[in-house]
């Protein structure tokens, strides 16, 4: 990448990138010899000078009784960037503020691919509020989240996010090892309501997997979420109906 381009990401146009570039090989130079290096027409060069000038990049001394001009050390980019940044920062806190007041309510996406079901894990933790299961697989046994489990397990617990799974039957039959990792409170789904989905309620988010069966995701998993405060209170009150209702 050139000078000229690196310099337009610092926040310089392309004659300041010139004149400046000029001036770093020239020592003390009058306005004659830096339009005649730089070749930015002389007509711009006081312009562009004031705005290097204020930029901190360039000095102004007088040499009889004209002025000269001669380029900052170049580290003085460093510092442009850090203001920038420095400036940034200060606004930020409002600016997302904003972002969160007009942040669209209700949204749909899918999650596809294992590592669609790790981001799922990973907005659990994010959201960092109870998880209400209905029919749940113990689809966290799937052989392929088995090192991404132990640490989300882990972070999960000293967040001290909860678990209520309502369990499909057969998970008791086929994968009760998944009971000693998510711990009490569960109960169980009739033998009789037993389904290839499940759906979790955690925070705004209703997230429900197809194709599934007990301890195994699909071959390449598919994750419905919508995202919806009004929604995932309304299936919260479902799930408490039934977990009401069963033993």
């Amino acid at each position: 990448m050139a000078y000229a381009d690196i310099l337009g990401e610092v926040g310089l146009s392309t004659n300041e990138s010139k004149v400046y570039e000029s001036l770093l090989s020239a020592g003390s130079s009058s306005i004659e010899q830096i339009a005649l290096k730089s070749k930015v027409h002389r007509r711009n060069i006081y312009d562009v000078l004031g705005k290097l000038l204020e930029k901190g990049l360039i000095s102004e001394t007088f040499v009889q009784n004209r002025k000269e001009y001669r380029a900052i050390n170049p580290s003085r980019l460093i510092d442009l960037i850090q203001e920038k940044e420095r400036k940034v920062q200060e606004i930020l806190p409002e600016l997302e503020k904003k972002f969160t007041e007009y942040e669209e309510e209700e949204t749909a996406y899918m999650y596809k691919g294992i590592n669609g079901v790790k981001q799922y894990l990973q907005d659990i933790l994010d959201v960092g509020e109870t998880v209400y299961f209905i029919g749940a697989k113990a689809l966290w046994l799937d052989p392929r989240l088995k090192h991404f489990l132990v640490k989300f397990d882990r972070e999960r617990r000293r967040k001290g996010i909860t678990f209520m799974h309502i369990f499909d039957y057969e998970v008791n039959e086929q994968k009760p090892e998944i009971l000693r990792l998510v711990g009490k409170p569960y109960k169980f789904l009739p033998k009789n309501y037993t389904s290839p989905t499940c759906v979790d309620i955690f925070g705004d988010r209703v997230v429900t997997f197809v194709g599934v069966r007990p301890g195994q995701l699909d071959d390449e998993p598919v994750q419905f979420v919508l995202k919806s405060k009004r929604l995932a209170e309304g299936y919260k009150k479902f799930f408490n109906f039934m977990w009401d209702r069963l033993e």
